[in-house]
């Protein structure tokens, strides 16, 4: 037995061995450390159409790479210097790929030069409501023109644009409506009594990189610190991926090594205390090391990456892990100078295969959530737990031949002390009033429950971040980009022409109040229809032929026979006597009638560059685009969608958290479900009557456990329940211990409670860490178990009768 026992742990040794060396592969050997800090990839695919899923990477990356930088300072002079400064000391680390801060010298007249072919095509809102009117007179608006002061930013010229309507239009478009104009060859922003100066950067690599993060934040700082230092005064407010990214990182790796580091400390004192040698502590984390080991592995294997959520999650995992080689060290602790390593192993066999099983219940229920971050936890704990468990069989008993010294006096008498509290209160009619004073306690709790699936509770930026970016957006015009419409039609120009219904809907709401403004294409190059409208109520406005009869009026879609209707001679003469140059007057003329904006060659444009990422193309099943609202987010903006055919409302933060809220009511049935699991495998292993008393700790620490989170104010989300699933495993674990050890204990009672106890205690000094954690999901999924499992631990005595005295 010995030498098999041996053979066993040599294989597991070498499985262990190449998993290391597969696990340093895979987390060093491929460039940079796959742990994902990307929000978007941990979050499920929500939405109905794939297009609309498409769409949402699309903007998620469209400036994911970028670096957005807005200088402040009160003296115009020294915010320009800071800005050059900034730019140059960024443009010389190779970590970004492009940096803008000084703009290459260009005329502003090279933003007005390609729509000059279609001025007769393009009117603003008001305008073509005054030329709709009956009553427009063409004079007024040219002598308004004509009196109109000098106009700054992108202005046509009055020879080009007598009439100001393409001026109006122009006027409307995005890079007019910005506060940010060209000034000194750097876009410049005059608020409050001080100058902002926006400089940009793009990244060589992904934000999410971790080598790209700490290379780029520490350019960044660098930098902002020698502008700070050359420009007393200087502010430099900063947002991007990368600036989100790194916190997360920062975060998450200051709460793996607060619940790593602490529980590691106190799991080995309790380990050491109880079992008074070093020896047991070195194997408890072997076992534990074994687990976290494949369990890395495995979801590297799977999934390519750790989320963030897993990897403090795994620094928790080291508390459930131990309970294995705790049960098994503890049997070997209470045998005395009876131990024998086989026989010992076939005592607690029962117990940990019952235990995993339960354990393993919990997890893959949590595997079942179309989440790919609650899916990796799932896979990581089960692999983890598998391994910890083999472990137990197949290594920790080829380790320990030898007999160990007894547990520690003290913590069994206080244990057997609580034991025989606990187990006599919950006996007979003592037990029956307790439980009507705990379900009178538990009442107002449950009461006071609700529920909050919001996805902005998944992870919390930093605040100073957060109000960096709003104050960039205040300033720049930037909008929020969380919700979008998405327009699809069955060619360019019906997708054009339901933008531009939505648009109207949108402006609306602009007049109201209700938003700031919109972001979409159609406003920068019109549907074919609307230009046609629009070049007809040009037409219908400016002087015409009376020699040609109404009835020979060429159709509003043939720009062409249009000149057959305007005179020529009497538009030159209505400019020339409205005060226009007859060298001018007779140029403008001669553009008429024009041609109308091309949309496919205006999207190649220099122009159309920034806008593109709008465009999502065509296919077989039509075109799409994209409309921006900007502003704060508006629980309006659905009106604006509705009834309108192929017009979307995208929010993908809506659509996850009505996912978390879905899975949330679900998950009382999954806890039912995994109860009702259970209790057939109880009673098939203690009988009915026994198996009630081994349920009874596990579902009121759960019940207990919700009411004291109504007490606390806390509303219940996904995770909430996902961590009392793990209650019902864990808690169970716990009965299971106590029922399977204590014959094997008989002769010193409170021996097996203390183990429990200490298997309890471990697992809250890790999973109960976790409420300390920064992320919000994690802080509740820690504090419930905090929660449920105290309550378990403390109720499992009533679950066996009294204990008596040993003979």
């Amino acid at each position: 037995m010995k030498s098999r026992l041996t053979l066993h742990a040599a294989l597991f040794a070498v499985a262990m061995a190449l998993l290391a060396g597969l696990g340093a592969w895979l987390l060093f050997g491929r460039g940079s450390v796959p742990i994902q800090t990307d929000l978007l990839a941990m979050l499920p695919a929500t939405e109905q159409q794939p297009l609309a899923e498409a769409a949402v990477q699309r903007l998620a990356h469209a400036n994911g790479d970028r670096v957005v930088l807005l200088v402040e300072n009160v003296d115009d002079d020294r915010a320009k210097a800071a800005a050059r400064t900034l730019g140059k000391a960024l443009a010389a680390d190779h970590v970004f790929r492009s940096v803008m801060a000084e703009l290459p010298p260009f005329d502003l007249h090279e933003m007005v030069a390609p729509y000059l072919a279609h001025r007769f095509f393009l009117l603003s809102d008001d305008d073509r409501a005054a030329m709709a009117a009956p009553g427009y007179d063409p004079a007024r608006a040219l002598a308004q023109r004509l009196n109109a002061p000098f106009l700054d930013g992108v202005g046509t010229t009055l020879q080009d644009d007598p009439f100001g309507w393409l001026q109006h239009w122009l006027d409307q478009q995005p890079w007019s409506r910005s506060p940010l104009l060209p000034e000194d060859n750097l876009l410049v922003a005059h608020q409050d009594g001080g100058t902002r100066v926006l400089v940009t950067a793009t990244l060589a690599g992904s934000s999410y990189d971790d080598t790209v993060q700490r290379r780029a934040l520490a350019a960044v700082d660098a930098a902002v610190a020698q502008v700070e230092r050359e420009q007393p005064g200087t502010e430099v407010l900063r947002t991007g991926a990368v600036f989100y990214a790194a916190a997360a990182r920062a975060g998450a790796e200051h709460d793996v090594h607060l619940v790593g580091w602490i529980s590691t400390l106190g799991i080995a004192l309790l380990l050491i205390g109880m079992f008074r040698s070093p020896g047991p502590l070195l194997l408890a984390f072997l076992s534990t090391a074994a687990g976290v080991l494949t369990a890395t592995v495995v979801s590297l294997l799977v999934f390519k990456q750790i989320y963030l959520l897993t990897l403090v999650f795994g620094a928790a995992l080291l508390g459930e892990a131990v309970d294995y080689s705790i049960q098994y060290l503890t049997a070997r602790a209470n045998a005395g100078s009876r131990w024998d390593a086989a026989a010992g192993l076939r005592q607690v066999r029962p117990a940990l295969l019952l235990a995993l099983a339960t354990s393993l219940l919990g997890y893959a229920l949590l595997a079942g959530v179309p989440f790919p971050a609650l899916r990796q936890m799932a896979v990581f704990a089960m692999s983890g737990m598998l391994a910890a468990c083999l472990s137990v069989f197949w290594l920790l008993p080829a380790m320990l031949q030898r007999a160990a010294r007894p547990l520690s006096a003290a913590p069994v008498r206080w244990a057997l002390a609580l034991q025989r509290a606990v187990g006599r209160a919950g006996q007979g009619r003592r037990g029956r009033w307790l439980a009507l004073l705990l379900l009178l306690l538990a009442l107002p709790g449950w009461q006071r429950l609700g529920h909050d699936d919001d996805v902005h509770l998944l992870i919390s930026p930093p605040a100073s971040l957060v109000t960096q970016e709003h104050r960039i957006r205040d300033i720049t015009g930037l909008g929020n980009g969380s919700q979008f419409y998405l327009v699809q039609g069955a060619n360019i120009e019906q997708t054009l022409q339901r933008e531009e219904l939505l648009e109207q809907r949108l402006q609306a709401m602009v007049r109201r109040g209700q938003l700031a403004d919109w972001l979409g294409l159609a406003r920068m190059a019109p549907s074919q229809a609307r230009q046609m409208a629009d070049h007809a109520l040009i037409a219908r406005s400016l002087p015409a032929d009376d020699t040609v009869p109404a009835s020979g009026e060429a159709p509003a879609g043939d720009p062409a026979s249009l000149r057959t209707r305007t005179d020529r001679a009497r538009l030159q003469s209505l400019l020339v006597a409205g005060g226009l140059r007859s060298d001018a007057a007779a140029g403008y003329a001669d553009t008429w009638p024009g041609t109308p904006l091309d949309f496919a060659r205006w999207l190649e444009s220099p122009l159309a560059t920034p806008f593109r990422y709008l465009w999502m193309g065509c296919n077989a099943q039509g075109c799409a685009s994209i409309v921006l609202p900007q502003g704060d987010d508006d629980a309006q903006l659905q009106s604006a969608a509705d009834r309108l055919p192929g017009v979307t409302l995208v929010d993908k933060a809506a659509s996850v958290s009505q996912l978390f809220g879905r899975y949330r009511r679900y998950a009382s049935l999954w806890l039912f479900a995994a109860l009702v699991l259970v209790v057939p495998v109880f009673g098939w292993r203690y009988g009915w009557r026994s198996m009630l008393r081994v349920m009874l700790p596990p579902v009121a620490g759960i019940a207990l456990a919700l009411a004291a989170l109504g007490y606390l104010g806390q509303p219940l989300t996904l995770f909430h329940w996902m961590a009392l699933m793990l209650v019902l495993g864990v808690g169970a674990n716990y009965a299971v211990f106590l029922h399977e050890g204590e014959p094997y204990t008989a002769h010193r009672p409170g021996a097996m409670y203390a183990s429990v106890l200490l298997s309890a205690i471990t697992t809250l000094l890790s999973f109960g860490l976790l409420s300390l954690s920064s992320m919000p999901a994690l802080h509740d999924f820690g504090l419930t178990l905090l929660l449920g499992i105290g309550f378990t631990v403390l109720l499992v005595p009533t679950s066996r009768p009294p204990v008596m005295d040993a003979p």
